[in-house]
Order: structure tokens, then sequence, then C-alpha cells
């Protein structure tokens, strides 16, 4: 029986995956050319090939949109807003698609410390509020629990942060 507190094992990666406890902490910031993408109700709400992911011990990669790759005609502001101790304060937005709305689904930082100043503007999103996240075309499974917005593919091995019981790790 695991420790209580205890940090669990390292899943060891295969060939072309990472492994979350890999990443760095505080976390790194890098651009991507994988095709991200984000489906609500039928409706393509972003696509781009231009991200950025955000790579953080124990976490999924989140990962980040720019503004002109999204289609903002589905986005509402939200007065929810969060802190960051790496990023600063988030902003959320609704994304509304006909009749469906994905409540807080999107994030993004208007004023990101400097060295995430590459994101100011860029959205984020919670793969478990939409429909469906695509990386270069493979669908994105949904992270247990609601704090991270992390994007897990096969490309990336955990145990990763987030479900019930592991906000301590």
């Amino acid at each position: 029986m695991p420790r209580p507190f205890a940090r669990p094992e390292r899943i060891e990666p295969g060939p072309g995956q990472e492994s979350v406890w890999d990443y760095p902490r505080p976390p790194r910031l890098e651009p991507t050319a994988q095709r991200l993408q984000v489906v609500l109700a039928g409706a393509t709400v972003a696509d781009t090939v231009r991200g950025f992911r955000v790579c953080e011990t124990s976490q999924p990669p989140a990962y980040y949109f720019p503004p002109d790759d999204v289609d903002r005609s589905l986005l509402v502001p939200t007065p929810t807003r969060t802190f960051c101790e790496w990023k600063g304060t988030a902003r959320y937005w609704t994304i509304a698609v006909g009749d469906r709305l994905a409540v807080d689904a999107a994030w993004s930082y208007d004023e990101p410390v400097p060295a995430f100043a590459p994101i100011t503007g860029h959205l984020a999103f919670y793969p478990g509020r939409v429909d469906a996240c695509f990386v270069d075309g493979e669908p994105v499974q949904r992270m247990e629990g609601d704090f991270y917005g992390g994007w897990i593919t096969s490309a990336i091995v955990g145990p990763f942060k987030g479900a019930p019981g592991t906000l301590h790790w």
C-alpha cells in the first residue's frame, strides 16, 4: 500500500514517448508545430499549427492557441479568474455554439509573467469541457479531476497529477 503523500512511481516511457515526470518545475514553454484542434457541438473552435505547449512536472502538456486561430465569435468572457504561480492571473471564457455552452472551458493570460510573454492572449482549452481535442489527428484523453487542463495522448506517460488525492504530489 502506498504511503500517504508519497510521490508515485514514474512510468518508463516507450519509444517516441515522454514522461511527465521528466518535465521541469518551473514549467517550460515551447512552440509546437503539431496540429491542434478543439471541437464543440460540431464546430471547430480552434485549429492551429502555431501553438505553444507548457510542460510541467507531473502534468500532461497544456496547449495554447494563437488568438487568430480561434473562432473568437464563439467565446464569451466570464468573471472567473485564477492565479498560477508560474504564469500569473488567468481569465476564463465560455464557449457558446448554438444552445451548447461549455462554461469556463478556455483560459488565457492577458499579462503573463515575462517568461511566458509569448502566450499573451493565447487561449488554452480543457479537453474535458469540450467534445473533442486533437493533437496531429489523435483524440486527446480527458484528465481525471478538473483542476489542470493537460492534454493526454499516446506520446506521454504519467502517472498524472490532477485526479482526486493527487494534489499533494
